[in-house]
């Protein structure tokens, strides 16, 4: 199994306070699952973080990782949702700092 790190990808542009953190953290899993936004096996999602409107979502399997940067637009919707949300998912390094993605991902 390759190592965490290479298995998570940084979501950017989650809808902050819209909803209870365990309700969003699913909604999360369940975008990530599904097959038409090249999805797969969740192993664990990680939100809130540090960075507002920030998650981490790590794969059970890295080949999924390379499946959902592939898609060109994440869209997260969902019943409980007021409409839908761009998500912007990029490849999460372990050596970049939290602050230099938080400028990366980010839109200023």
């Amino acid at each position: 199994q390759a190592a965490k790190s290479a298995r998570t990808v940084v979501i950017a542009g989650v809808p902050d306070g819209l909803l209870h953190n365990d309700v969003m953290t699913d909604i999360l899993m369940i975008h990530f699952q599904m097959s038409k936004n090249n999805g797969g096996d969740v192993e664990e999602v990680t939100y809130p973080t540090k960075e507002k409107g920030v998650a981490y979502v790590t794969f059970e399997d890295q080949e999924v990782v390379e499946s959902v940067l592939k898609k060109e637009e994440h869209r997260l919707q969902d019943k409980r949702l007021s409409g839908y949300y761009p998500l912007k998912v990029t490849r999460y390094c372990e050596n970049v700092s939290s602050f230099i993605i938080y400028l990366v991902v980010l839109p200023l």
